[in-house]
């Protein structure tokens, strides 16, 4: 049996970073899976969603990374990125935490979300984005959410982020250990 390489990239939000507590966490939580190499993405260069969109791009084709063994995790613009990435091209993964859909800026306000596994978490007192189009999407796309009480940047609920990623990531590799 080969050994699979699995990528996870992790996009953080518009006024956030890659050395944030949530994608640090997260990027921590990954690599302690065997044969997992994690991708923090520093978009701080950049608040245009069009060109954060590019990063990732250039990011999963930097490392060689095969779409089929992707997986894709964003906060916020970083969930945006994410989806609409995974909406050009279909993933492995796609982990959203309060993403911004339904945003008037963005040029794909509600991407079709093409990825084998996907789990979305919002908060339900979240003033950044709202969680009634995030519902409606998840609704729509058939996607599993989980709507905590907590506010846009998911602070009081890290803890639960980390366990739902940790099975996330535990559903998407077994599945790439089928032959």
């Amino acid at each position: 049996m080969t050994d699979i390489t699995t990528h996870v990239f992790l996009s953080h939000g518009l006024e956030s970073g890659p050395g944030s507590t949530k994608i640090q966490a997260m990027k921590a939580e990954a690599e302690t899976f065997r044969n997992v190499q994690a991708h923090a993405i520093d978009h701080r260069g950049t608040k245009d969603p069009a060109l954060r969109l590019a990063q990732m791009r250039e990011a999963m084709a930097g490392c060689g990374a095969n779409p089929d063994n992707s997986i894709l995790a964003g906060s916020s613009m970083g969930g945006w990125v994410c989806a609409q990435t995974s909406s050009e091209t279909p993933v492995l993964g796609c982990f959203l935490l309060a993403p911004a859909l339904a945003m008037a800026k963005y040029p794909q306000s509600s991407p079709t979300i093409r990825a084998r596994h996907s789990q979305v978490i919002h908060g339900w007192d979240d003033n950044v984005v709202p969680v009634a189009p995030v519902l409606d999407l998840a609704r729509k796309q058939g996607m599993p959410i989980l709507v905590l009480p907590d506010g846009h940047r998911l602070e009081n609920s890290i803890g639960r982020v980390l366990i739902e990623f940790r099975q996330f990531l535990e559903t998407c590799l077994s599945d790439t250990n089928k032959p």
